[in-house]
């Protein structure tokens, strides 16, 4: 059929895949709340119809507004949030729950996606970077003052798509340098850490003396980022200390094993790793997990909904369905490379990019490889929001595709 050309099957195929192998899980946990998702995924695909019946220049024109709402909608949790698990990110009306950061997510995907693809953008221009880093930061300062640390961190998945864009990835490597100083300054003593930093710089000087061209500027700033990396290996334990005690006992247990917070912090991990360590290779069965049907593990519906699969599928469907999340992921970014237009290019990458950035959080976190945050799996954890904005994405990065593969420029 003519009107079928340009439908990304494979991906829409895993999409639909991944859904319905989602509600199947949930529905084992609890009858109800799989019956809901059921629900929420039947309105996804209705919203999902009507993003690809419509006109695609809709989400560029719109993009403004809509990045302009998500914001409005993040601020107004300050007064009207509900709070809920500790955290006043969800509004609430009768039975209804909405949680607008992840509606946020899809605002700043498409403004950064407009802003980019413009003929004035230009990395290397003060002004373009600036305003590039504002369009991210704004609703990211917003998240964190809620605060939810972990859906602050998803909006690191668009410096991925800005580094495919010209954006220097040296960025990176300071970040993620600055990160291990503070988590190996909290396992080792930070006068080691701080020594081995001003030797390892020592002897890196040493080896390109003759090779540098030196002046105030590279010698200020050599030494500034060495003073920097020391002050952050001492400072690493004061400000684990400053963080709220289940944030603390959250980070605490990488180092000390969940069993050392068996009944606080520990508590979901350890009883996470016994779902999946008994699910062996092929697994108890479908709603034959005892850990799942006793119900052991609190959010296993939600942000641990991977033991579940872990212990009635076993490592052979966790497998796969890992299989399927990287097929998925890499199909977009795919697809978004093959884009001829800019702005379908960048969403596309962000699109991918939040994929990967929860895909990644949230199994670390259930296999104890990352402190505990409220990180949905993208399509599988129970939530009528999360579900939403994750199709909505992907409905308006097909109806994308779907118009660039049909068009005659």
């Amino acid at each position: 059929m003519k009107w079928a050309e340009g439908i990304d099957k494979l991906g829409l195929g895993l999409y639909f895949l991944l859904c319905i192998f989602a509600i199947a899980n949930i529905y084992s946990v609890d009858q109800k709340l799989g019956e809901k998702q059921l629900v929420f995924f039947c309105i996804s695909l209705f919203v999902g119809l009507i993003i690809f019946v419509g006109r695609s220049k809709f989400f560029e024109n719109m993009s403004g507004i809509i990045y302009i709402g998500g914001v409005l909608l993040l601020i107004g949790l300050f007064p009207f949030g509900k709070e809920i698990l500790g955290q006043k990110n969800w509004y609430k009306v009768g039975s209804f729950t909405m949680q607008p950061v992840e509606f946020a997510k899809i605002g700043t995907a498409l403004m950064l996606s407009n802003y980019v693809s413009g003929s004035e953008f230009n990395l290397k221009n003060k002004k373009s970077l600036y305003t590039t880093l504002a369009i991210v930061g704004i609703p990211a300062v917003v998240v964190l003052a809620i605060p939810d640390v972990g859906s602050m961190l998803v909006f690191i998945a668009f410096f991925i798509a800005l580094y495919r864009e010209g954006l220097n990835g040296l960025l990176f490597g300071v970040g993620f340098l600055f990160a291990g100083v503070f988590l190996i300054s909290l396992a080792i003593d930070p006068i080691y850490v701080a020594g081995t930093i001003v030797l390892i710089v020592g002897g890196w000087i040493a080896l390109n003396y003759y090779k540098m061209s030196w002046n105030v500027i590279s010698i200020s700033s050599i030494v500034g980022s060495v003073v920097m990396l020391c002050g952050l290996a001492f400072g690493s334990p004061y400000i684990l200390e400053k963080l709220p005690k289940h944030q603390r006992e959250r980070i605490e247990v990488l180092y000390k094993g969940e069993k050392a917070f068996r009944d606080t912090s520990g508590y979901n991990l350890l009883y996470s790793k016994t779902a999946i360590g008994s699910g062996g290779l092929l697994g108890k069965g479908y709603r034959e997990g005892s850990v799942t049907q006793g119900k052991f593990v609190p959010e296993q519906e939600t942000d641990y909904i991977f033991c579940t699969v872990g212990e009635e599928w076993g490592f052979a469907g966790s497998a796969i369905l890992i299989l399927c999340y990287m097929v998925f992921i890499g199909r977009i970014y795919y697809l978004a490379e093959q884009q001829k237009s800019g702005f379908n290019r960048v969403f596309g990458y962000c699109f991918a990019s939040i994929l990967l950035m929860h895909f990644t959080i949230n199994l670390g976190m259930v296999m104890g490889l990352f402190p505990t945050v409220g990180i949905p799996l993208p399509f599988f954890s129970y939530g009528g929001s999360s579900l939403l904005a994750f199709s909505m994405m992907t409905f308006i990065f097909f109806k994308l595709n779907y118009s660039d593969k049909n068009s005659l420029v």
